[in-house]
């Protein structure tokens, strides 16, 4: 069972995860976290799309704000 598991960290660790390990390597600072800044604005893109749909959705009032679940809300 210790291969298994042995095979399964040499995966990972030799395999899957050796370009991260050639970003760690690099001189520059921005060559190095630029997969950081990519992820970053992914997020803050979708993040704007979501508050624009949001947005959308509540100035047509598509939203049911009724209270039925619970009468003291």
């Amino acid at each position: 069972m210790t291969s298994f598991f042995r095979g399964i960290e040499d995966l990972f660790v030799n395999y899957l995860f050796w370009p991260l390990d050639q970003l760690r390597y690099m001189e520059s600072w921005w060559g190095a976290n630029f997969l950081n800044w990519l992820f970053m604005l992914i997020g803050f893109v979708a993040f704007v799309y979501w508050m624009l749909q949001l947005k959308k959705f509540d100035d047509n009032n598509e939203e049911d704000k009724s209270i039925s679940s619970h009468s003291y809300l």
